[in-house]
């Protein structure tokens, strides 16, 4: 399948193995990523989830397979359908996501690292969006993504051009968060600093941070429940039980 999940401590990785292929996705590993996600999902001891590749990110989907498996508009939308499943399990994780970029991380790879929350990444790293050079529209929901990412105007050059950028661009333009010698063991301890935080904020401010991109700026009744439960939570009475014992808290 060349996808795998290992978990260590509070932290899992999911690592992106197909090196002969730079890691280029197929469909059967797009298709197995919302059953993965579901496991970490499901696993209340883990925190905060790694993705990574081997000696590349990801070269994107895999193109070999567009005259057999996308050959006309039913296999196209089967594909997509796939690509898209992998990507919104990526993104709607209720746990921190973190992208560890180095080398190529083009299309769809670029579209995996773009659905985490944080995306660190080394000099050598090198991004691209590339449908413009295949005769593909690029989806609707991962358009999005980047335009969040890096605003309007760097995102139509991005996918007008086809071009691919180098890593000190990403980080100018907004498409990285940071640049590192070793963007695993960054991704790593970044995971395990978000791990020992207090697991009702996190996921308040990934949820609340989801509707702000989603275009609702409203404190509804959701919201409020939010800050209810947070009062009500373990978490609240232990993070003022610590600050005032001078200690840091457990969570």
């Amino acid at each position: 399948m060349s996808v795998g999940l290992a978990v260590d401590g509070r932290v899992a990785t999911l690592t992106i193995d197909r090196p002969a292929k730079r890691n280029a996705m197929s469909f059967e590993m797009w298709s197995a990523l919302p059953g993965l996600l579901g496991s970490v999902a499901a696993d209340d001891d883990v925190r905060a989830l790694v993705i990574r590749g081997t000696d590349h990110f990801s070269a994107g989907a895999d193109i070999s397979e567009f005259t057999t498996l996308r050959a006309d508009p039913d296999g196209a939308r089967r594909y997509g359908a796939a690509v898209h499943a992998g990507e919104r399990a990526i993104a709607t994780l209720p746990k921190p996501t973190i992208a560890a970029v180095r080398g190529v991380c083009v299309g769809g790879g670029c579209e995996i690292a773009l659905a985490c929350d944080i995306r660190v990444a080394a000099s050598d790293a090198r991004f691209g969006i590339t449908p413009a050079k295949l005769g593909i529209v690029y989806s609707a929901t991962s358009t999005k993504r980047l335009v969040e990412a890096v605003g309007p105007a760097w995102a139509q050059q991005i996918l007008f051009t086809a071009d691919i950028i180098d890593a000190a661009t990403a980080l100018r333009i907004g498409l990285v968060n940071e640049l590192c010698a070793d963007p695993v063991a960054r991704a790593t301890e970044l995971a395990n600093t978000m791990a020992t935080r207090s697991r009702v904020s996190v996921r308040g401010a990934k949820t609340i941070i989801a509707r702000i991109t989603a275009g609702h700026f409203d404190e509804d009744e959701s919201v409020h429940a939010l800050y209810e439960d947070s009062v009500k939570s373990d978490d609240y009475a232990e993070g003022v039980r610590a600050f005032l014992e001078k200690r840091p808290p457990r969570f």
